[in-house]
């Protein structure tokens, strides 16, 4: 019996938080990094004045911001510097897309389930630190 109990609980697969947080924020901070916040650094030089200006900023600011926080807030999170700063940054934007941009829709056209998932993925690494696998830990921090 305890055969069975032990593989329901999967106790061959050690518990390995640090590499899992490592691979989360490997994970989601190179997926917004490269597929949203790069591409938004190439709309800096193109043509700002069509991105969304929720907080009246000027929709070049806005864009500038968002860029920051997904290319280079997401690349923070990946190596794990200022790691919670920068999660939060990234959540701070993904809030604002979710809400703002796709009016908080999970389903649809123009929906916000992207947003909503980087959200969630950043607001663990927040709640949980970067691990022991990171440049703050390195340091000390």
């Amino acid at each position: 019996m305890s055969g069975v109990r032990s593989l329901l609980r999967l106790d061959a697969v050690p518990v390995q938080n640090d590499l899992a947080l490592l691979l989360l924020r490997v994970w989601f901070g190179l997926s917004l990094a490269g597929l949203h916040g790069f591409m938004k650094i190439g709309w800096l030089s193109a043509d700002p004045v069509q991105f969304a200006d929720p907080f009246g900023l000027g929709p070049t600011v806005s864009l500038a911001l968002a860029a920051g926080a997904e290319f280079i807030g997401a690349l923070l999170v990946v190596i794990g510097l200022a790691t919670r700063w920068a999660a939060l940054a990234v959540m701070v934007t993904m809030a604002t897309a979710f809400l703002s941009a796709h009016g908080g829709k999970l389903q649809g056209e123009g929906n916000g389930e992207l947003p909503f998932l980087f959200f969630g993925a950043f607001l663990v690494i927040f709640l949980a630190g970067p691990g022991r696998f990171s440049a703050d830990a390195k340091l000390g921090q």
